[in-house]
C-alpha cells in the first residue's frame, strides 16, 4: 500500500515517475487564466489566518461545506474565521474522491510543511501551524507566487477597469512576476441582463465615447481592447451560456441595440444577432492586437435564486448545462476565418460530452500561424478533476495533437491554488507514462520528457508570448 500523498503521488509506473521528477516538476508556471485580485499583488497582501487565504471567496470549498450540511453562517456568514475553518476541516474527510481533498493537502504540504491529515481533530494543530507560517515573508502574496515558480499571471478584468493596479505592478521593480490583464467583456455583450443599460453608461464614461448605437458600441469596445493591449494583455475571456452564430446586417443590429438602450424588450433571436455581431467585432480586434480569444461556455449560472438574492454571483450555485452549440461554434469561427481575422482561440465547454465535438472542430480551423492555433482548453471548473483531466487530454490526444496543448490554468481566486498545476502535471505524466509502459508510444524518454515540458510550460509561453 502506498503512503498517502508521498513523493510519487498519482505516479504508478517508473516512466511516469521519471517524467514527473526529471521533467515536469522543474517547469515554471504560466497561470494564463485566474480570478485573483491584482491589487493584492500590488500591495503584497499578507493574510492574518488560513481562513482568509483558503476559504475567502473559494466557492469550491463552500460547496464541500454545504454538502456536509454546514450552516451558511459558517461559510459566508458572520461566524469567526476559526469557526469557519473548523467546519471545513470537519467536512473535508468526507470528500473522498473529490479533488478538493487532494488540493487541500497539497497546499498544506507545499506551503506550510504539514504532512498530516486535516480533519476536525487536527484542525487546531493546522490552524496554529498555518497562522504562524503566514507571518513569514515567503507567505505574503508575492512570496507565495515566487515560491510557486510562477512567471506570468493573467487576471480577469472588465473593459472599463482603469488597470491602475497593473500599471503599479509593471512599474514596481521588486515584483518578479509578470501580471497582465485579460479582457472580459461579458457585461457589454449580455444586453438581456437587467444591468446592461447601466453598464453601457459606465462604458461611455470610461471611454469618452457616447455609446448610443452599434457604431459607437464598436468604437468604445475597440478603444478598450487597445487600452488592454497597451497594458500587455495577451488573452480575452468570454463566459457565455453557449456560442451562437446568428448573422444579421448592421442596420438590423443597430435597431436591436437601440431598443435595448431604450429599455425595451428584445427577443431571443434579436439577442443572438447582437451578441454575434459584437463577438465577431471583438474577434477581429483580438486578431489585430495579437490577443488570444478564450470562450468558456456550458454553465447554468445562479441556479439557486434564494441564495443568489442573498449572496450574488460566483458563490457556488452554478451547474453544468447540456446546451449543444456545435453549429454556433463552427459558424462563429468560420465567419472570422473567412476574412482571415480568426485569432488564436481556446474553446472550453463545461459539459464533458462536448470534448469530442470540440476536438473535431479544432482540426477544421488550424493554420500555419501557430502550432495548435485553435485549442481545446483544459478540463474546466467541474471537470477539473483527476478523471476530468484524463478525459479531456485523452480526447484531445485521440482527435488532435496533445503535444501542442497549452496545458493547465488555475481559474482560481486563491494564491494557494498553484498546486493545481502540480496536480495536473502528475496526472499528465501518469497518462503519458502509461502509454509508454504499455508499448503504445516509443520509450524515448528524452522526447516524451520534452513533450511534458512543452505541455507544462513551453507551449503556453510560445502561444501567449511568442
Amino acid at each position: 500500500m502506498k503512503a498517502f500523498m508521498d513523493k510519487d503521488f498519482l505516479l504508478s509506473t517508473d516512466t511516469a515517475k521519471t517524467l514527473y521528477h526529471q521533467y515536469a516538476a522543474k517547469m515554471p508556471i504560466i497561470d494564463y487564466h485566474c480570478h485573483i485580485n491584482p491589487a493584492e499583488i500590488a500591495n503584497n497582501r499578507r493574510f492574518d489566518n488560513i481562513t482568509q487565504v483558503w476559504l475567502g471567496g473559494d466557492h469550491y470549498k463552500w460547496r464541500v461545506m454545504r454538502g456536509n450540511g454546514v450552516e451558511e453562517k459558517y461559510i459566508t456568514g458572520d461566524a469567526s474565521d476559526r469557526e469557519k475553518f473548523q467546519k471545513f476541516a470537519e467536512a473535508l474527510p468526507r470528500a473522498i474522491g473529490n479533488p478538493m481533498y487532494h488540493w487541500c493537502h497539497l497546499e498544506l504540504k507545499t506551503y506550510f510543511g504539514y504532512n498530516g491529515v486535516l480533519n476536525g481533530d487536527t484542525a487546531e494543530e493546522v490552524w496554529n501551524l498555518c497562522n504562524a507560517k503566514l507571518k513569514e515573508d515567503n507567505l505574503s502574496v508575492r512570496g507565495l507566487i515566487e515560491q510557486s515558480n510562477v512567471v506570468a499571471i493573467g487576471t480577469t478584468d472588465d473593459p472599463i477597469d482603469t488597470l491602475e493596479w497593473h500599471e503599479k505592478i509593471a512599474n514596481d521593480d521588486t515584483c518578479k512576476v509578470k501580471v497582465i490583464p485579460s479582457y472580459r467583456p461579458d457585461k457589454a455583450i449580455n444586453l438581456e441582463k437587467a444591468d446592461f443599460v447601466e453598464y453601457v453608461q459606465k462604458l461611455s464614461v470610461a471611454t469618452g465615447i457616447d455609446v448610443k448605437d452599434l457604431n459607437s458600441m464598436r468604437a468604445a469596445l475597440t478603444s478598450t481592447v487597445e487600452k488592454f493591449a497597451k497594458h500587455g494583455c495577451k488573452a480575452s475571456d468570454h463566459g457565455i451560456d453557449y456560442i451562437m452564430y446568428r448573422e444579421a446586417d448592421d442596420a438590423t443590429v443597430d435597431v436591436i441595440l437601440k431598443k435595448a438602450l431604450a429599455g425595451e424588450a428584445v427577443s431571443f433571436e434579436e439577442s443572438e444577432m447582437y451578441k454575434t455581431a459584437i463577438l465577431v467585432h471583438l474577434g477581429r480586434q483580438y486578431k489585430k492586437n495579437n490577443i488570444v480569444m478564450q470562450l468558456h461556455y456550458g454553465a447554468i449560472r445562479n441556479t439557486n435564486t434564494l441564495m443568489f438574492n442573498k449572496l450574488g454571483p460566483d458563490t457556488g450555485f452554478d451547474s453544468i448545462a447540456n446546451t449543444s452549440c456545435a453549429l454556433g461554434v463552427v459558424g462563429f469561427l468560420n465567419a472570422l476565418n473567412m476574412t482571415n481575422e480568426l485569432p488564436k482561440t481556446i474553446l472550453y465547454s463545461l459539459n464533458p460530452n462536448d470534448d469530442a465535438i470540440l476536438g473535431t472542430i479544432l482540426g477544421c480551423f488550424q493554420s500555419s500561424e501557430a502550432q495548435g492555433k485553435i485549442q481545446h482548453g483544459s478540463a474546466w471548473w467541474f471537470n477539473d478533476t483527476k478523471s476530468g483531466m484524463i478525459a479531456q487530454m485523452t480526447s484531445l490526444a485521440n482527435l488532435g495533437l496533445l503535444g501542442n496543448f497549452v496545458g493547465m490554468l488555475t481559474d482560481s481566486r486563491s494564491f494557494l491554488s498553484y498546486t493545481r498545476h502540480d496536480y495536473f502535471r502528475r496526472i499528465l505524466c501518469e497518462l503519458l507514462g502509461g502509454w509508454v509502459e504499455n508499448g503504445e508510444y516509443p520509450a524515448d524518454i528524452a522526447f516524451v520528457g520534452s513533450l511534458v515540458e512543452d505541455i507544462c510550460y513551453n507551449n503556453a509561453n510560445r502561444y501567449f508570448f511568442g
